[in-house]
């Protein structure tokens, strides 16, 4: 049985998602507490030998080291999702996946940048970040709609994958950076069903009236 370890720091919104996946799977892991702020542990010489672009999460299975959320989603639906929910591996399904990670990574950065400046310097959001914070949650709940029109509650196919759990922080943890939620009706209500998963876990900073 491997010894999965899990380096996490808890209001960091990439360690959230996987945090989320490994309680969706039931997977049984240690964590190990970084002080990302404002020790910036991270950028200690042990963990730069972990990591060396000094971010968090980083996932240890036995000699296995991974950092990045989204590749660490990735390899734990793989590996240990028998049920192929998490990742569906048909063509199609797999590459709308791989679609929304890339989404999350890269156009949910700024909602990263906005909430921890937010949290972490205490200085307003810059007007940029959070221009491109609610164009990227804008698109998310055209998405969205669009789906419900076609009966679809997730991101993508018929059950949760780990782009839904990827894309998760982004609009629930955006009152920490001053985005509220009312403007995004069918986020709100894919919030409802994400909160409604198997072994779901909150954070701080996401509110429990939706």
């Amino acid at each position: 049985m491997s010894a999965l370890c899990l380096y996490d720091y808890e209001l960091d919104e990439n360690c959230y998602k996987v945090r989320l996946l490994l309680a969706a799977l039931g997977l049984t892991f240690r964590k190990i507490a970084v002080d990302m702020f404002p020790g910036a542990e991270e950028m200690a010489p042990s963990l730069l030998a972990l990591n060396p672009t000094g971010s968090l999460p980083i996932l240890q299975d036995d000699d296995l080291t991974l950092h990045g959320a989204e590749a660490i989603l990735l390899y734990l639906a793989h590996h240990y999702d028998p049920s192929l929910q998490w990742l569906p591996r048909t063509p199609t399904l797999f590459g709308q996946v791989a679609m929304w990670l890339q989404f999350a990574t890269v156009q949910c950065g700024a909602s990263v940048l906005a909430r921890r400046q937010s949290l972490f310097t205490a200085e307003a959001g810059e007007i940029g970040l959070l221009r491109q914070s609610k164009h990227a949650l804008r698109i998310m709940d055209d998405h969205m709609t669009l789906r419900e029109f076609d009966g679809d509650v997730w991101f993508v196919g018929t059950s949760a994958t780990i782009a839904d759990l990827a894309l998760f922080p982004a609009i629930a943890l955006s009152r920490d950076y001053g985005v509220e939620h009312e403007a995004y009706p069918a986020l709100r209500r894919w919030m409802r069903k994400i909160r409604h998963l198997p072994g779901f876990l909150t954070m701080p900073g996401i509110p429990n009236y939706y």
